[in-house]
């Protein structure tokens, strides 16, 4: 593989990454499901269960969706992409993640979680870059607890 060609798989990849997470900020997360691919696993650490396969993926986030008003801002930084092979890759970065009950405009406080990402991404046979699994890693929390439930 090509230095361009990997330079354009992690294009790409940073720019799912930033996708879904806007995704999950500004919409609910209501698309969240589509960025994997049918049995992906989207796992949180915090002691709870993967969520495994698009249709838990999409159960998650209209539960969260359901729980009522909530306000969340995932940031994301320091994104690095390890190419594997030309169709399969890892993207890690580090999550801050800023979230609170309500509508907006809500008080400033610090983030309620810091995470390591580990998202491994396959390129399916239509061309599209899917997740295969998401691993989110607390490394530091405080403050409002972040929206976890028990996965079936």
């Amino acid at each position: 593989m090509t230095p361009e060609e990997s330079k354009a798989i992690s294009i790409t990849l940073q720019h799912l990454e930033t996708a879904y997470w806007y995704d999950v900020d500004t919409n609910w997360g209501a698309k969240a499901h589509e960025f994997y691919i049918e049995d992906g696993i989207f796992e949180m650490g915090l002691h709870s269960r993967p969520h495994v396969g698009r249709t838990a993926i999409q159960k998650f986030y209209a539960w969260r969706r359901n729980r009522g008003a909530r306000t969340a801002r995932h940031i994301i930084t320091n994104l690095q992409v390890n190419v594997s092979t030309p169709r399969e890759a890892t993207l890690l970065c580090i999550m801050s993640l800023f979230a609170a009950d309500g509508e907006p405009i809500l008080p400033s406080k610090p983030a309620i979680m810091i995470a390591d990402v580990v998202a491994d991404y396959v390129q399916c046979e239509d061309g599209i870059w899917r997740l295969c699994r998401r691993t989110l890693n607390p490394v530091f929390m405080s403050g409002e607890a972040p929206t976890i439930m028990t996965a079936e």
